[in-house]
């Protein structure tokens, strides 16, 4: 089935059907294993059509309807470029999609390995699951021979099939939506002293995703360069940086950034100013022994942010993508906190008396000079 027709389903107890598009890789690697696998359901139509008692009876056209009677599964495609609108209805969101249909009503997305073999074992457990596993007439149990003799040929694809059996039980056969409330991400990247970015973009080993359903809109929980401080240091080690400091080294923590059209993400700008500042006061000096002097107390270093951000169109065929560009500012910042003995200001206390007393001295002998004079 090429043409989507929520009658065609209808008419088919059960479908299987993959939503692709022509530009897919992944969709072009499954099309010979999907006309196979049709071809599977057509060869098992036909020997239940064989084994009934008046088939040499049938009229060419009868054998064909009989066939579509018998068959197993309803194994078809839907080309998601030629028919947008309906893939939208669906929910497509990467190519190719495999959903299955029973009576025109989606029943479960197919999410395991994409070998005949594999699909008709997941036929097969759809049908038990929907007719129950005690029904007289289960259609789906000689397609697993057949797609056996059909691909299973030598030794090793006889492994091979073994060994996808082996995690058959991993994928399950249907998406539950509160399983998947989004992706996080947390980790550390090593990055070299130059400008440079990094970006965050949905990929999937197994799927192309469709560029006008990716919603890259996303929370930015934490992001700052440099060593992590650890909450003994945030509240220590800081004494000798500027109130608000903190802040500076983390200006994303908490931002949301919500796309709401298609084809848009947001791009983030990053300076980042080298800052370097004393360390705590009482850290101990460490002693050289080969020199035999205690060695300077290193300085603590931070990096500061300057950020912006942006909305940034892309092609229709481009999948969005978060950007982070950085660039490290050509100036650095030093902190340096530094205080007074107590003798200095005795020394400055003796100072501004003796300059008021030489102050009140000159004022008392003009004064006493000017009204000499007058006498005179």
């Amino acid at each position: 089935m090429s043409i989507p027709s929520t009658l065609h389903w209808r008419r088919m107890n059960m479908s299987l059907s993959t939503f692709f598009a022509n530009w897919c890789s992944h969709c072009r690697d499954l099309a010979p294993t999907w006309e196979t696998l049709a071809e599977v359901m057509y060869q098992a139509a036909e020997n239940r059509v064989e084994d009934q008692p008046d088939v040499h009876k049938y009229s060419d056209e009868d054998y064909n309807e009989a066939l579509k009677v018998e068959l197993p599964v309803l194994v078809g495609k839907v080309d998601c470029v030629d028919h947008h609108d309906f893939c939208l209805d669906q929910a497509i969101r990467a190519y190719p999609t495999l959903k299955f249909f029973v009576d025109g009503e989606e029943k479960g997305v197919y999410n395991g390995h994409r070998t005949v073999v594999e699909f008709t074992h997941f036929i097969a457990e759809m049908e038990k699951e929907h007719k129950g596993h005690k029904h007289a007439d289960l259609k789906t149990e000689e397609i697993k021979e057949i797609a056996t003799d059909r691909t299973v040929q030598t030794k090793e694809h006889e492994d091979y099939a073994r060994a996808l059996s082996a995690t058959r039980h991993q994928h399950q056969p249907s998406w539950a939506e509160e399983q998947h409330p989004g992706c996080q991400i947390s980790g550390f990247l090593l990055v070299d002293r130059a400008p440079g970015n990094f970006h965050i973009q949905a990929q999937s080993r197994g799927h192309d995703l469709a560029a006008h359903m990716t919603n890259v809109s996303h929370i930015i929980n934490h992001l700052s360069f440099g060593k992590p401080f650890s909450n003994y240091f945030i509240k220590k080690g800081l004494q000798n940086t500027p109130a608000g400091f903190l802040e500076t080294t983390r200006p994303f923590d908490g931002n949301v950034y919500v796309t709401h059209k298609e084809h848009e993400a947001h791009h983030h700008y990053l300076k980042v100013i080298t800052t370097e500042f004393d360390p705590e006061s009482g850290t101990q000096k460490k002693y050289d022994k080969k020199k035999g002097f205690y060695k300077p107390l290193d300085k603590n270093r931070a990096y500061q942010i300057l950020q912006s951000s942006q909305l940034s169109l892309y092609r229709a065929d481009i999948v969005p993508e978060a950007k982070f560009t950085y660039d490290l500012s050509p100036i650095a910042v030093s902190y340096e906190k530094t205080s007074r003995a107590w003798y200095d200001y005795f020394t400055s206390l003796m100072a501004i008396i003796g300059g008021t007393f030489t102050v009140v001295g000159m004022l008392e002998s003009g004064i006493h000079t000017i009204s000499s004079k007058k006498r005179r």
